[in-house]
């Protein structure tokens, strides 16, 4: 663990003491570009106004997270409750993520329809060159060739589970996949195994963050002598769902698309709806602020004028503009009919990310009824296929759950048919 997870427990202990300017001071330029200046003071006096004052840091507990980045959770205990501050810390001491999640919680377990001596996995590293990332190939126990799977991440630095607080949806997958005699990759993003790269990179879109890696995935799962070449799927997450077709179009080998709460609607137009609902959960000044300022971020990045010199503080989420005009250009259901692949299609009913109405209509009035197309909803799962009840709230990703068992046996038997 080594100075990382000193750096850790130091920022624990900055933030404790109210000294927010120093861990802001410890951001490297990735996190830089999408925390603004005093981030980190509101989200920890939320936290405190919660759980109560705190009554001690305990030690840190840190595992690899790609070549240069080492994840460290550090517990906090407060007088009514408990915290986790859970950071990324790069090989210069810098911090390429920080989040404060719910306290106590629970190590990952594996889903109820997952069987570990069903299958063996082996770590393999996924493209080439400096960018070249880790990934874990998931391969059933018994006589193949079995079909495989290629999962892709939704947007953001995930790591090849997509962990998100106690929870990693695509190991759920991955595993349960496996114990019905599926093949399966996953790996790091880029964005998370080479942050300070990728942020050298201001040119950077999303066909680089996502295309790359996924196509050399499936012509190594394709070479793998367990897997039927022939039967080697996309199965993507979120903007993972939305960059499949691309990966498609790329790699003319690849036999299905699996779509996942797959965002159709433009995504500046999207981030204002969803910061919205958001401010409806929480009204006031600060909930209309955030408003007003993704309001106006993302009528830049409509604008025929924007350029790709357009500096990203003037656009959602400090993403570079030409990462912002690749996405406006890119149409994922005009792709998807393009390409012509057989496609399952699935969407959680309580989705407030990637919603029925806005995102799911658009995929099935040019694919629903087209032979190889399914669509499925399911309709009590949230964005991460969670199944609950009631309004889904980004509290309801804190407490430890596993996708679906529907959604995961949809996905199987349609692989395996």
């Amino acid at each position: 663990m080594g100075d990382a997870g000193a750096i850790a427990a130091g920022v624990a202990r900055s933030l404790r003491d109210g000294r927010f300017a120093e861990v802001e001071a410890l951001f490297a330029a990735p996190l830089r570009a999408v925390a603004p200046a005093g981030a980190v003071g509101a989200a920890w006096a939320a936290e405190i106004a919660r759980h109560g004052p705190v009554t001690s840091v305990g030690d840190p507990a840190a595992e690899p997270l790609g070549t240069d980045l080492t994840r460290v959770s550090v517990p906090v205990l407060c007088q009514r409750g408990a915290l986790t501050v859970v950071m990324s810390v790069d090989g210069a001491g810098l911090l390429n993520g920080l989040r404060l999640a719910p306290g106590g919680a629970e190590a990952w377990s594996p889903p109820p329809y997952a069987d570990p001596s069903a299958f063996e996995e082996r770590e393999v590293t996924v493209g080439s060159g400096p960018l070249a990332v880790p990934g874990t190939l998931t391969l059933p126990r018994g006589a193949g060739p079995h079909p495989g799977a290629v999962l892709l991440a939704g947007g953001g630095p995930f790591d090849r589970d997509a962990t998100s607080g106690p929870n990693k949806p695509l190991k759920d997958l991955a595993w349960g996949l496996a114990t019905s005699g599926v093949a399966v990759l996953r790996f790091d993003k880029a964005t998370c195994a080479h942050p300070a790269e990728v942020a050298a990179e201001p040119a950077f879109t999303m066909a680089d963050e996502y295309v790359p890696h996924a196509v050399a995935a499936v012509r190594l799962l394709r070479d793998d002598p367990a897997v039927d070449a022939g039967r080697v799927y996309v199965l993507g997450h979120s903007m993972g769902g939305k960059a499949a077709p691309r990966v498609a179009a790329a790699e003319p080998s690849v036999a299905g698309l699996v779509i996942m709460a797959g965002d159709a609607q433009p995504m500046h137009e999207a981030a204002v709806r969803v910061t919205r609902y958001l401010a409806s959960l929480d009204p006031g000044p600060d909930a209309d602020a955030a408003v007003a300022a993704i309001t106006r971020q993302a009528a830049r990045v409509a604008d025929p004028a924007v350029s790709p010199a357009d500096p990203a503080a003037d656009l959602p989420f400090g993403l570079s503009a030409p990462y912002w005009l690749d996405m406006r250009s890119y149409d994922p259901v005009a792709t998807a009919l393009a390409v012509g692949k057989p496609m399952l299609i699935l969407q959680g009913g309580r989705d407030y990310q990637v919603t029925v109405e806005d995102d799911l209509s658009r995929w099935r009035a040019a694919l629903e009824g087209r032979p190889g197309v399914t669509v499925r909803v399911h309709a009590a799962d949230d964005h991460l296929f969670f199944p609950g009840t009631g309004p889904s709230t980004p509290a309801g990703y804190d407490r430890p759950q596993h996708v679906d068992p529907a959604v995961l046996d949809d996905i199987a038997a349609w692989l395996n048919a």
